[in-house]
């Protein structure tokens, strides 16, 4: 079994709004076309109407409206919902052009760098960046936002903002070596000039590739997936929820969110985590001690693997032990609720990998397998995509199964 990057991340640089922002959990487009045209179960998917109850950066729902189809979403992620809403989007060239035209004209004169303007709250901000490279970065904020205004849910002006994402990590002192997020030695010192090139780089391919059209319509809910509040009804779910990992995305998203001000603070960082399943970050952990099992249908296995993480360190077992049962916990819920807006015949694609903690595999394909039955799915089946790391027992799997009653 190989790693596959083709099925992760990587595979979606250079392919146009798919490459605009990096998110390292995000799987690739060739997945999702593969399910599509039956290459992982040998079955040729042509929904009516889809689903996507994990979006994400909005791979599922960009694929699925570049072949035609209409496709709702839901992310708790406030960010990630701007993000996909932009993302999935069709914009005029002439509009996209007089952008062009007014943002490299102003930016490519002798572009001020004040050193009074806002700064986000971030956290050992100077890890990430130093100073000067700060002050650049404001510079170019309030430009924009002076000029077209905040991030907002339509107008092509959001691309730039999506550029300006991608232009703070980029001039950043953070490692993408692993699957994680690491920091080098030092944070780089940069030339204003250097950084303005470097940020209308990054401007330009955003732009070309949003001009190319989207057939199909994307819909994407600020909303809970574990209760799914809207009233669709959909043939074909596609999605990737967390893994129970401990890899929390409200870190890696941390810069985006800060300097496009959808994040305020530490506390509001802990908050959205607390909500998200698999949240792990600030006080969500703390949070696990105080949490209690709402299901009472789990597998006996997942109990028992629980039970040797909690007893495997006096320090931390206890907590990590929530953290795989409320993991879990959710996504009872989750298929629980999905079923309501599943019409008869309707098959589901669940990308999800295993963990392992202090040597204790949590065997994730297994107990989602057993709560699907449980929750009377049929055709339950799953097929290992592809091998996640250097450790011989962490896999990715894809999950099916198909709801057949009305």
């Amino acid at each position: 079994m190989k790693q596959r990057s083709d099925y992760t991340f990587k595979y979606n640089n250079g392919l146009g709004r798919h490459g605009w922002l990096r998110l390292t959990p995000a799987y690739s487009v060739k997945l999702v076309r593969d399910i599509l045209q039956g290459d992982i179960f040998n079955e040729i998917n042509r929904p009516s109407s889809m689903l996507d109850p994990f979006c994400g950066t909005t791979t599922t729902g960009v694929v699925a409206s570049e072949l035609g189809y209409s496709c709702d979403l839901y992310d708790i992620n406030p960010f990630l919902v701007w993000l996909g809403t932009i993302k999935s989007s069709n914009f005029s060239i002439d509009e996209i052009s007089l952008l062009w035209d007014k943002l490299s004209t102003e930016m490519t004169m002798d572009f001020p760098i004040r050193y009074d303007l806002w700064v986000p709250a971030m956290k050992n901000i100077e890890r990430w960046w130093n100073k000067s490279t700060i002050a650049i970065l404001s510079s170019i904020r309030e430009y924009l936002s002076s000029t077209w205004g905040e991030p907002g849910l339509s107008g092509a002006y959001n691309l730039l903002w999506v550029a300006f994402a991608r232009l703070c990590i980029e001039t950043s002192a953070a490692d993408f070596n692993h699957i994680s997020v690491s920091f080098k030695d030092s944070t780089q010192s940069l030339e204003v000039e250097n950084v303005v090139k470097m940020f209308l780089g990054i401007v330009r391919p955003i732009l070309d590739s949003a001009t190319e059209p989207l057939k199909g319509k994307v819909t994407i809910f600020n909303d809970d997936s574990r209760f799914l509040g809207n009233e669709g009804q959909y043939d074909l779910v596609i999605t990737s929820p967390p893994y129970p990992n401990r890899i929390s995305y409200i870190r890696e998203l941390r810069p985006y969110m800060y300097w496009l001000r959808f994040l305020d603070s530490g506390e509001a960082a802990g908050d959205l985590d607390w909500k998200a399943i698999g949240g792990t970050w600030g006080s969500a952990t703390s949070k696990l001690m105080t949490w209690r099992q709402v299901n009472p249908k789990l597998p006996a296995d997942l109990m028992d693997i629980c039970e040797k993480i909690r007893s495997a360190d006096a320090k931390n077992g206890e907590t990590l032990s929530q953290y795989v049962l409320k993991f879990f916990d959710d996504m009872f819920l989750h298929f629980y609720n999905l079923r309501q807006h599943l019409k008869p015949g309707a098959q589901i694609y669940y990308i999800l990998g295993n963990s392992s903690f202090y040597g204790n595999y949590v065997d994730t394909e297994s107990y989602i397998t057993e709560m699907l039955n449980e929750l009377g799915y049929s055709d339950v089946a799953s097929n290992i995509i592809r091998k996640r790391n250097c450790n011989k027992g962490l896999y990715e799997y894809c999950i099916r199964a198909k709801w057949d009653r009305l």
